[in-house]
């Protein structure tokens, strides 16, 4: 059973896309995950309210799928950074928008940002690659919001089946090609950062069990039964990921 377990992952994580440095990054493009991306996107916008002219930072913004669909979706001021100048690069070639810019930068780095602030922060899968770092990161994104700003982002349930055997043994954290230092959280484990950070206003939710390589015959039932399953609260904790919202107070 091990040993199939290792050949799925095996597999999975050759269907993955690394960044320069070898580690795994996200997934190769699929149907269901252009979905399960647009999916996202609405939920970004859905919990930010932008408007004309409003300035969206997105960390980690990778090729620039979500920056691009924000950037579509509204009509406000996209910046997509990410530290990986390949992936920049295939982003700048591949979305082109009036509102919408791509960047190589480092958040942590204010200097590289030029003091630049922003009504909202958002990253999809970004803050697990920091969470040895939450103390001073948090801080750091709060520091590039305006007042009041508000932050979202997406990340990996510890208590998803899939994202524990990956995030907690250190073959399959291998065979994932996970960094040394990333690690899925909890809804406890992120609202204490987040308020120990500066933020208020907190909502974690548990949500999305759509994952990117579901065949595409069956991506429309998942959903289905994904929206039924975020209702109930013990099943809903197995979830793929945890939805992070908050104010900056």
């Amino acid at each position: 059973m091990l040993l199939q377990s290792a050949d799925w992952l095996a597999s999975e994580e050759m269907a993955s896309i690394k960044d320069d440095r070898g580690f795994n990054q996200g997934f190769r493009p699929s149907r269901a995950l252009k979905i399960r991306t647009e999916r996202r996107a609405d939920y970004i916008l859905g919990r930010i309210n932008a408007k004309k002219g409003s300035k969206i930072l997105e960390i980690g913004c990778g090729t620039g799928e979500i920056s691009f669909l924000l950037a579509k979706k509204s009509q406000a001021e996209v910046l997509g950074t990410d530290i990986c100048k390949p992936f920049i690069e295939q982003a700048k070639k591949k979305y082109h928008l009036k509102n919408l810019r791509f960047e190589v930068r480092d958040f942590n780095n204010p200097k590289l940002l030029k003091a630049r602030k922003f009504d909202f922060v958002v990253g999809n899968g970004i803050l697990h690659h920091l969470y040895h770092n939450l103390d001073s990161a948090i801080p750091s994104i709060r520091r590039l919001l305006k007042p009041g700003g508000r932050i979202v982002f997406l990340e990996p349930n510890i208590w998803n089946p899939y994202c524990f055997l990956i995030f907690s043994f250190s073959s399959f954290r291998r065979l994932a090609s996970l960094e040394p230092g990333e690690m899925a959280f909890t809804k406890g484990f992120i609202t204490k950062k987040l308020r120990e950070g500066g933020f208020s206003g907190i909502l974690v939710e548990y949500r999305d069990f759509l994952l990117p390589n579901t065949p595409k015959k069956l991506i429309n039932p998942l959903i289905r039964i994904g929206g039924l399953a975020e209702k109930v609260p013990l099943v809903r904790l197995s979830s793929q990921s945890i939805f992070i919202s908050a104010r900056k107070s």
